[in-house]
């Protein structure tokens, strides 16, 4: 346990995944410096781990290259004003968790003023716009990293960067019980049940609401008796999905949920979902799943005209394991039908379970490094 005055510690976060990663940080960090003080953009779990909001980590919650454009004056005034508090409060260290775009602007500003930074969750430099690379270590006193092939990018490039294991391989036991989580959502413990997960970002739940929501109507209509479970992540989304689903599917029920996407994701047979954090979840819960990922159009366009995109999948089970071991479908192949079809295969061949399973443990075993203690471990060093 370190002694010392009372450091502050800036916590800037994005959205649902950053906000948890946050959290586990913060009750990290306290085990070892119980007299730390956090400040910054939180997410519900950082508040009530004890961080000072100055503004909420759904204003970062942000996508796309075209798309940021017109929110980006709202995000300089965000950006200057929690500048100036953190050099005014004295910040001893500035963490930026994902969100790169925005922290690590922050995070070569602020180091600039002599304040050590450290940005938590590799942005995904290895798969795209790869020359960011040298700009990412020259605003970051630490990285730290959720995979484990990460480091070796950066070293490549003479960059040090630290293996951290991920902390929700930690929070997911390696055993989940579907029999119990349907009880606690009071769902029946028979009958085959799609987990439905459009995504934490507005943006995410428009653009796959409406596909998300004709796959089950395409499906449903080939497997009658299947149920589909939606958990949301805000009201906002909520709002927006069932607007769409509506639209879409008007005769195919769905029960939504606020939050408990743990529990939706252990009820689940299979699982529909975005890509992001969530394949990860589902991941651990050890679920069949299709990804889908869409972006605005003129953001697709230029990924793909100017091929920025360096790797193969952009599914995270498909990106850790290396090879295409779940489906995932990029923009208009992400359709009603194409979804469909693919949750169908899941659903017909049980059989294909148990390989998927045993990639799967292998997976989280090597993700699961007590990630919260050693990304604590990693801030405390830095500590005056």
């Amino acid at each position: 346990m370190v002694s010392q005055a009372a450091p502050l510690i800036a916590i800037v976060a994005g959205e649902a995944s950053g906000d948890n990663l946050g959290a586990a940080l913060i009750a990290a960090v306290r085990e070892r410096v119980p007299n730390a003080r956090f400040i910054g953009v939180p997410g519900p779990r950082m508040r009530e781990a004890g961080c000072e909001a100055l503004a909420s980590s759904e204003e970062l919650a942000v996508m796309g290259l075209v798309e940021i454009l017109r929110h980006l004056p709202r995000l300089f005034s965000l950006r200057r004003r929690l500048l100036r508090e953190f050099r005014e409060r004295g910040v001893d260290i500035f963490i930026g968790i994902d969100a790169p775009e925005f922290n690590l602007g922050m995070a070569r500003r602020l180091k600039g003023d002599g304040i050590r930074t450290v940005q938590y969750v590799s942005p995904q430099v290895w798969a795209w716009r790869q020359g960011r690379v040298h700009e990412i270590g020259a605003a970051c006193d630490r990285i730290l990293c959720l995979l484990p092939f990460e480091p070796a990018f950066y070293e490549q490039h003479g960059i040090a960067a630290r293996f951290v294991g991920h902390p929700l391989a930690d929070q997911f036991p390696l055993q989940s019980d579907r029999a119990a989580a349907r009880r606690a959502l009071g769902l029946p413990e028979t009958g085959e049940i799609v987990a439905v997960l459009p995504g934490s970002r507005v943006g995410e739940v428009t653009r796959l609401a409406s596909p998300f929501a004709g796959a089950a109507a395409w499906l449903a209509a080939r497997r009658p008796g299947v149920r589909f479970v939606a958990p949301m992540a805000s009201t906002a989304t909520r709002e927006r999905f069932e607007a769409e689903w509506q639209r879409c599917a008007p005769q195919t029920p769905v029960t939504v949920v606020d939050g408990r996407s743990r529990d939706v994701l252990a009820a689940a047979d299979v699982v529909l979902v975005a890509s992001g954090t969530a394949t990860l979840e589902t991941l651990l819960t050890r679920r069949p799943m299709v990804v889908a990922y869409r972006l605005g159009a003129i953001t697709a366009f230029l990924l793909q005209q100017f091929g920025l995109v360096k790797v193969r999948f952009f599914s995270q089970p498909n990106l850790l394991v290396g090879r295409e071991i779940v489906p995932e479908f990029f923009q208009g192949r992400a359709n009603p039908e194409t979804l469909g079809r693919a949750l169908l295969e899941w659903l017909a061949e049980p059989t294909r379970w148990a390989n998927l399973e045993k990639e799967f443990e292998a997976v989280h075993l090597a993700l699961r490094q007590d990630g919260a203690a050693l990304a604590a471990e990693a801030v405390v060093e830095l500590l005056p």
